[in-house]
């Protein structure tokens, strides 16, 4: 399955690359598709950009609102999660004293998102302490619906978490967060294309998350879902044509005839939607390729590394698997000096993976998609038994040998 895979990617040949989760890859045929729709709009750019651009946008909210489980009033793509999770955050009327209760186990760029928001408006991030390692759902929701207060505005979670990779069980926060009159904001940049999603039953007021990761769309595609009660609260960062001082209740038309909360979104400037437009090509592949039997192959992959690394290192994992992401894991190895792991994992072994310390934990994460394969699993394992020591038997270390 992954060699005859690995040929329809464009991962170089040298390179065991099991990064996936960071940048995503974009298999041949759609990153064909890509530069059709870019070869188009440079042969007629007035026609592509100024007469046929909101029809032509139109599509892929249909095709991904249908993926994703709500409909394309509900969503507006945009290039990335973070710029959805920004428009959000700078968007609530946050006031001096209120609280954005969130985790410690969020990006590090939103952290900062919301630092800014705070110092603009006086408001204030509270951060609980998910108990580790996660191994049931109660464990999870307690914690969460322990940090609500009176003064709790905002509900900031991820779905699947970018340092830990760990599938967070958010339906029933999300739900007490809605009883409490607080805003919940999901930050999904792992999940579509990781697992199953159905946004407008999970009921996130705001959820915004990357097609070009999991999904496999090219880099610059990406979608912010609002439910239709909270559109009316979101402006765009940027203001141009699409903008209105019209009513933003529901139901409201903006400037090219969706709504405001799409026009004001999507028509900001010149840019190249290609990435975007190319997202129903993405899960035509999908499709074609029956990509829920080669999760499945990657997720029994990722969860039997992680077991035999874990038996060669000692070391408990994060999470009962239930609550890691299927083909994303974080895995601990013993205390280290990470950057130089990472360092010698690339120039001795030409493994591309990604190896840092969170909290007082060193982490190896380990992705695993359609290209990756067993050998390369082996090699990865092979690897960081002689960089670390672990069949010597005494304290592990980073070996020096060259």
């Amino acid at each position: 399955m992954s060699e005859n895979l690995a040929r329809q990617f464009l991962i170089r040949e040298d390179v065991v690359f099991l990064n996936h989760g960071s940048f995503g890859a974009c298999p041949r045929p759609v990153f064909a598709k890509y530069q059709e729709w870019q070869l188009e709009l440079e042969r007629q750019p007035v026609e592509f950009l100024g007469r046929n651009l909101t029809e032509t946008m139109r599509q892929p909210r249909i095709a991904l609102a249908t993926e994703l489980g709500t409909t394309q009033d509900n969503i507006v793509g945009l290039t990335n999660a973070t710029l959805g999770l920004n428009i959000v955050a700078q968007s609530l009327d946050l006031k001096p004293g209120d609280q954005i209760l969130t985790t410690d186990h969020e990006y590090s760029a939103l952290e900062k998102t919301w630092a800014y928001v705070c110092r603009k408006t006086g408001a204030e991030v509270v951060v609980v302490k998910v108990p580790m390692p996660l191994m049931t759902e109660a464990q999870f929701t307690d914690t969460i619906i322990a940090g609500m207060t009176d003064r709790t505005r905002v509900l900031f979670l991820s779905h699947i978490t970018s340092p830990t990779a760990l599938l967070f069980p958010i339906e029933r926060s999300i739900a007490e967060a809605r009883k409490r009159g607080i805003w919940s904001v999901i930050d999904g940049a792992h999940t579509p294309g990781h697992i199953k999603l159905e946004l407008d039953k999970l009921g996130a007021d705001f959820y915004s998350g990357n097609c070009h990761k999991w999904m496999m769309a090219p880099k610059g595609s990406a979608f912010l879902h609002a439910r239709p009660e909270v559109q009316g609260l979101i402006d765009p960062l940027v203001i141009s044509h699409g903008w209105t001082d019209k009513s933003k209740e529901p139901g409201a038309k903006g400037a090219f005839g969706n709504s405001p909360f799409i026009d004001e979104l999507e028509m900001q400037g010149t840019r190249d939607p290609a990435p975007w437009l190319t997202v129903p090509a993405a899960l035509d592949y999908r499709r074609d390729n029956d990509w829920e039997a080669v999760q499945a192959h990657c997720h029994a992959l990722a969860l039997d590394t992680a077991q035999r690394l874990g038996e060669r290192t000692g070391l408990p994992p994060l999470s009962a698997p239930q609550f890691s992401a299927p083909q994303m894991i974080a895995m601990p190895i013993p205390e280290c000096d990470t950057d130089k792991l990472k360092v010698d994992l690339y120039d001795r072994y030409r493994i591309e993976i990604p190896v840092f310390k969170w909290q007082d934990t060193c982490i190896v994460r380990l992705s695993v998609q359609g290209y990756n394969s067993k050998p390369q699993m082996d090699l990865l394992i092979d690897a960081l038994t002689d960089l670390l020591d672990l069949k010597s038997g005494s304290a592990p270390r980073l070996s020096s040998r060259g």
